[in-house]
């Protein structure tokens, strides 16, 4: 079975617009305490945990978490133990692609038959000129998933380097018909952001995994980041009431740059605050024109490179930058506005299934800018 459960920055930005009327008065109580909302939002939900920070002028302005790292334990979670993001990654592999693009390895406007020309004969022919911007914007007409489940699972077990997994898949990926015209509208895939990294790899003759270190982490400082489910002692995941127990409850490894990456909340603000820190000309990892093209609409349905962008978001004015993302056990949303500084993020330790997604968008909103 399929584990990609990626949440769109669309459909994110959907329930937190239907949860907001009901919690204006939330938003106005848990906002004087951090501490008590998220206790107030875990009461009303299974999660076990929850954790949440709030940007502001370049910085963490707060942060809390509350809860356990497992349900059947006593230990209490934490803000420096991993959290799963899930999708929240994709911005991360774009900004690893825009930086590449900067440097000029690669091109925006390629298409896939000269950026992978092993593969373009035996590639559906309405995929060849598809370009790089279609692939990490959705607009590249992929299915969410490679349709073949068994095929998917059988990565769990595959003792393949993660690049030839990698290819492998996307070899499978592109010979299937798309659902939508290349370039006609938003299409949320996994797999596009999976082919991006299969570029970069082929581009850089180097992993997915040795990009992101050098490219991204390092130079922001993010220490910890790790693939995958998290490893014992650390918070952990949970679906149908219990701790997830075995990778393979997971999405294989191979899957990192679509979003499987695990990380501490302040390695992830990280991120977020040079996204932020853009918009004043002050970001440290991209060239201003990249930056650009990350934080805007491509078109009127929201499709942008790695983000989805709104004019508003319950009742604030935009532009903000939105993604949500789950693997089906843990939940994790962010927000982000540029022009005033200010952002969001929120994590919870378990899956929808539990009630972590109506948590999570209870705390977020709460935090929200005046």
């Amino acid at each position: 079975m399929f584990l990609s459960r990626s949440l769109t920055a669309m459909a994110a930005t959907a329930l937190l617009m239907w949860v907001a009327a009901p919690l204006a008065q939330a938003q106005s109580q848990a906002a004087g305490d951090l501490n008590l909302g998220l206790s107030k939002a875990l009461a009303g939900s299974q999660t076990p945990a929850i954790a949440a920070m709030e940007l502001r002028d370049g910085k963490i302005a707060r942060q809390a978490v509350a809860g356990l790292r497992r349900n059947d334990g006593k230990e209490l979670a934490q803000l420096d133990g991993a959290w799963l993001i899930g999708s929240n990654g994709k911005p991360i592999t774009a900004a690893l692609l825009a930086k590449l693009v900067d440097r000029g390895v690669l091109s925006w406007d390629a298409p896939l038959d000269s950026l992978l020309p092993d593969l373009s004969e035996q590639m559906n022919p309405q995929y060849r000129k598809v370009t790089l911007v279609e692939l990490l914007s959705h607009r590249a007409g992929l299915p969410e998933n490679f349709s073949d489940e068994k095929f998917f699972d059988a990565f769990h077990s595959d003792a393949r380097p993660l690049t030839e997994q990698r290819l492998a898949y996307i070899s499978r990926a592109l010979s299937e018909a798309p659902v939508a015209a290349p370039a006609s509208k938003v299409s949320y895939s996994n797999t596009g952001f999976i082919i991006a990294a299969a570029i970069a790899e082929r581009a850089t003759h180097s992993s997915y995994e040795e990009l992101m270190q050098r490219e991204v982490f390092g130079p922001l400082g993010m220490k910890q980041v790790a693939y995958g489910p998290t490893q014992a002692g650390q918070n952990s995941g949970h679906t149908q009431g219990k701790p997830v127990s075995k990778a393979s409850d997971s999405n294989p490894l191979m899957f990192a740059p679509a979003g499987n990456m695990n990380m501490p909340m302040r390695d992830w603000a990280s991120f977020c605050l040079d996204q932020l820190a853009a918009r004043q000309g002050a970001g440290k990892l991209l060239s201003p024109a990249s930056y650009r093209l990350m934080q805007s609409a491509l078109a009127a349905d929201a499709g942008a490179v790695g983000w989805g962008v709104q004019a508003s978001l319950a009742g604030r004015k935009g532009p903000v930058l939105l993604h949500g993302g789950s693997d089906g056990n843990w939940f994790a949303l962010v927000a982000l506005f540029p022009e005033s500084g200010r952002g969001v993020l929120v994590a919870a330790n378990a899956g929808p299934d539990m009630g972590a997604d109506k948590a999570v968008q209870e705390v977020l909103l709460s935090l929200l800018p005046d």
